[in-house]
């Protein structure tokens, strides 16, 4: 099985809420980044799924609003946190700025979350607005960070 750098990081000593700088890749004409924004700390919580979902719908939207080229945002399939692919360089500090002020933006949103309708979502009843905001206000008050890649030692 080819290697997956998630699989190389020693989750025991990372501290969430976080950015890290997962990956970084260049490609004729530029460069493609991939963050981890970690928002619970591994195997201690995890995200409901609701609330997962709902964050992965308006974080889509928000982080665009204050990031340009972003790629796309993924769920973590431990529901930890999220992928961020974008057109790069960006650097962690710039990520992290936009992350905080998506989560605020998180905070701030009334209404219908955007596109969880049955034609637009594979999932629309799977949806918690108070959780992610719960989840938005939880990160923001602890603090994000820049958070280094810790690789597993060799056994």
């Amino acid at each position: 099985m080819a290697e997956v750098e998630s699989f190389s990081l020693d989750h025991t000593k990372v501290k969430a809420p976080y950015v890290r700088l997962a990956g970084r890749k260049a490609l004729a004409g530029g460069v493609v980044e991939k963050y981890d924004l970690r928002l619970a700390q591994p195997n201690r919580e995890a995200l409901p799924t609701g609330a997962l979902h709902t964050l992965e719908h308006l974080l889509a939207g928000y982080l665009r609003d204050h990031l340009p080229g972003v790629i796309d945002l993924s769920p973590m399939g431990c529901r930890t946190g999220f992928y961020l692919v974008v057109e790069g360089p960006v650097g962690e500090e710039k990520v992290l700025e936009a992350f905080a002020q998506a989560l605020k933006d998180v905070l701030a949103h009334e209404g219908e979350v955007p596109g969880a309708s049955f034609r637009e979502c594979g999932n629309y009843r799977d949806h918690d607005l108070p959780g992610a905001k719960a989840w938005a206000e939880k990160v923001l008050k602890a603090g994000l960070r820049v958070q280094a890649t810790v690789p597993l030692e060799a056994r």
